[in-house]
């Protein structure tokens, strides 16, 4: 299983000044062949090489290596953004977003992130440093630091490619590293997470992970994005950048506390996890308009690939289940009904008269369809 890892270098301020010039110069000849395969219509690796390889790797005093790794980078860009066209990211066809992507070549700032493999960049654990290829030729002895876990990663993880990025004024380095999954086990049961715009997961034993204290931090964040967005000022529109990139750390942070806790209950209790399919949410799901910033504004897929990850990591196993129903049917009787939740928080049966937390309930019938869908893959094919 392949895990991105980040290292922060420490380089001095003449590395620090090739560095920006190496990334300046690669992503200047990314717009240059995103303009000629919009121009050429041409999108595919080889054949893209073809029409730009030469010119750039001599008017950017870009070696081999990276001279072909900005021509992929350009093509899995316009590959991202075929994917979204067809998911309707953009809007139907005849909006006018929607027209301008698709006939624009891509752009890439000059801090965008550039690929580098074993050829352009060595590490050396021992004493902390890295030696990475740049416009003015290798450079060595550039240090970089981590977390122990993340040193350690790279340090003992076989490492496969590497992207350099420059990001807040830090310059970091994003490694793919290589590492075992562990076997997985017959699950004695499974853990039901509910994912929610109000509780943004509840598990079925009733533990309830980052309820009122980060609702109460969402809604600082959209008042204050709308007093930025009101004020229309160059200075407002540098602060509304800074701040969503805040808020999307603290989101990404809050996911992997989550996502841990989860985990660790289910490897604690020898159970597995079943999570909701939320695949096109937002696509599917109609709202009040108070309630659509709260649904767009969290990233529940993060918070699945998290879930996922640490599941196979640990060697727990882990399920999709279908999500329909599951709040309205009562998970002591199976009785359906859509006015069995008066509420949001409330499950009243009307056949039995159970009460229960309408998330808690929720996850139950997830942890119920968990243990069948497991149930059927496990299941031995018999003709």
């Amino acid at each position: 299983m392949k895990l991105v890892v980040q290292v922060k270098l420490q380089p001095t301020a003449e590395q620090a000044s090739m560095l920006e010039a190496t990334l300046r110069a690669c992503n200047t000849a990314a717009n240059e062949v995103a303009q000629v395969a919009r121009r050429a219509r041409v999108y595919r690796n080889y054949d893209l090489r073809k029409h730009v390889y030469a010119g750039i790797k001599a008017d950017h005093r870009l070696g081999s290596q990276a001279a072909q790794h900005v021509i992929k980078k350009v093509c899995d860009a316009y590959k991202t953004l075929t994917s979204n066209l067809r998911a309707g990211n953009y809007g139907p066809p005849d909006a006018k977003r929607y027209r301008r992507v698709s006939t624009e070549p891509v752009r890439f700032r000059w801090q965008a992130a550039q690929p580098y493999d074993a050829r352009m960049l060595s590490w050396q654990h021992d004493a902390r440093t890295v030696s990475i290829w740049t416009v003015a030729g290798r450079m060595k002895n550039i240090a970089y630091t981590g977390s122990p876990d993340q040193l350690k990663a790279v340090a003992e993880l076989p490492v496969g490619e590497c992207d350099l990025v420059h990001r807040d004024g830090m310059w970091l380095l994003y490694a793919t590293v290589e590492i075992a999954e562990a076997t997985p086990v017959e699950p004695a049961g499974f853990l039901g997470v509910d994912l929610g715009i109000v509780q943004i997961a509840t598990d079925s034993d009733g533990t309830v992970y980052a309820g009122e204290q980060l609702n109460r931090y969402r809604r600082r964040q959209i008042r204050l994005r709308a007093k930025l967005q009101a004020k229309k000022t160059e200075s407002a529109r540098r602060l509304l950048v800074k701040r969503a990139r805040r808020e999307s750390r603290h989101a990404t942070n809050v996911n992997h506390v989550i996502s841990k806790s989860i985990v660790a209950e289910a490897e604690r209790t020898s159970r597995g996890i079943a999570v909701e399919d939320l695949t096109g949410i937002r696509a599917r799901v109609r709202l009040r308009k108070p309630q659509r910033a709260a649904l767009h504004s969290w990233s529940f897929a993060q918070l699945g690939g998290f879930l996922t990850y640490k599941a196979r990591r640990a060697g727990i196993p882990l399920v999709q289940v279908d999500p329909r129903y599951t709040s309205q049917t009562c998970s002591a009787c199976g009785h359906r009904d859509k006015r069995n939740r008066p509420d949001q928080a409330t499950f009243i049966c009307r056949s039995c008269g159970v009460v229960a937390h309408a998330d808690v309930n929720a996850a139950v019938n997830i942890a119920a369809r968990g243990v069948d869908v497991w149930g059927a893959v496990s299941r031995p094919y018999v003709a």
